[in-house]
């Protein structure tokens, strides 16, 4: 059996992986292999892997930032404030308190955040109290993944309930035709990504030029993975006078000239937690190829283990590592993009509500999920970047919980 192995960031400082099969500067060959991978819309990085290995904070004092605002300050319209009420939210999240004074104001925004953050909900509340106010105001959210558009409407559909406030989802993986019978229904609220978005627009079901709000939500994801020259194009087709809101965790320099170009003297707001999550426990395991699975099976099978995550690179190993888990007795489940929507979420609902405790999944698809209490993140394969290795590991650890990140080195 594989033992885990403790290494100090000291004796791991020159050692790093590239994208070319993450090899070892030293030209010898990965004990990972490069497989079947899908290609990347962007370049890897070299990363220090000593940077995988960080000891949770305890009983670190950070500097608190202050809120100046309740939810009842906001003045919202009587039913939004019923239920707000209903879902107990009396003191606004750090960005919420600054953002939604803002944009109730009509201001364009480049909102900086972290998922976990309540940014959702920071753009969520004032633009359905817009659309209450005013019926002919229509606004476009649109997002990377299927899953992150399912879970917007989801909070959409809890802040205005009663209000007969309509919305479409429209995402790849599902039926267009229902869609399109959605949006004949002329809904204020339309949340895409931005593939089938383009191709309703085409299609002339999609009329952007009607739409006078729009929210561009993990911005730098969409850029990442290639859809810059379609939000472009949509954005162009929207009418000069709108509110645009962009959210964000960082602001490379082509998201920086997309604000520049589709916004109007934009607020800019900043609510980030560290470079990763100070709840997190942070370590490697080295393992070689061979016995990768193995050591998966028996960090799984410990007892401490209550919701583990686990990071793939391929769809094709996501499948595999799932059935073998399956097999060894794991209540596992998996997503991925070529997973149908009804699929991937029977898979997120039972992983939700604990009918299985493992979820195998790769990057795009996990992208932006909020699920509570994910106790362990296990990188079975090494991001590409570590900008996606953040983003990972910040699915537990959330709130006041301790969470535990292992990523799996040659």
């Amino acid at each position: 059996m594989q033992q885990t192995r403790h290494f100090s960031p000291q004796k791991l400082k020159n050692k790093s992986y590239s994208k070319q099969g993450w090899q070892k500067r030293s030209g010898s060959n990965s004990k990972f292999g490069s497989g079947n991978r899908a290609p990347r819309k962007r370049f890897g990085e070299n990363i220090d892997i000593s940077r995988f290995i960080k000891k949770a904070s305890e009983n670190v004092q950070e500097k608190a930032i202050e809120i100046t605002h309740t939810f009842q300050d906001f003045n919202f319209c009587e039913p939004l404030k019923q239920n707000l009420d209903k879902r107990e939210y009396k003191t606004p999240t750090p960005i919420q308190d600054q953002a939604i004074s803002l944009m109730l104001e009509g201001r364009d925004m480049i909102g900086l955040a972290n998922t976990g953050t309540g940014k959702t909900a920071a753009f969520l509340l004032p633009l359905i109290e817009k659309v209450y106010k005013d019926r002919s105001q229509k606004v476009l959210i649109i997002v990377p993944t299927r899953e992150l558009a399912l879970q917007i409407e989801n909070e959409y559909h809890q802040f205005s309930w009663g209000m007969k406030i309509f919305s479409a989802v429209c995402v790849g993986g599902a039926p267009i035709y229902r869609q399109i019978q959605n949006l004949n229904r002329r809904p204020n609220f339309v949340i895409g990504t931005p593939g089938r978005l383009k191709d309703l627009s085409k299609r002339g079901n999609l009329k952007l030029n009607g739409f006078q709000n729009v929210v561009l939500d993990e911005a730098d994801r969409m850029l990442d993975m290639g859809f810059i020259e379609d939000i472009k194009m949509m954005l162009t087709q929207l009418p000069k006078e709108r509110q645009s809101l962009f959210f964000s965790a960082t602001l490379p320099i082509k998201i920086k000239g997309l604000v520049s170009q589709f916004s109007s003297n934009p607020a800019t707001i900043e609510v980030k937690t560290g470079e990763t999550t100070k709840n997190v426990e942070q370590d490697i395991v080295r393992v070689d190829r061979s016995g990768k699975f193995d050591k998966l099976h028996e960090i799984l099978s410990r007892s401490e283990v209550s919701k583990a995550l686990i990071f793939v690179e391929t769809k094709r190993e996501v499948d595999k590592i799932t059935t073998d888990l399956s097999r060894k007795g794991h209540k596992v489940d998996s997503i991925h993009g070529d997973k149908r929507q009804s699929q991937r979420q029977r898979a997120l609902g039972l992983f939700k509500n604990d009918s299985i405790n493992i979820l195998v999944a790769t990057d795009v698809a996990a992208r932006g999920l909020d699920i509570k209490e994910v106790s362990h993140v296990i990188n079975y394969t090494i991001p590409q970047t570590f900008d996606d290795y953040v983003h990972r590991i910040g699915r537990t650890g959330r709130g006041d919980c301790k969470g535990f990140a292992y990523t799996f080195v040659g």
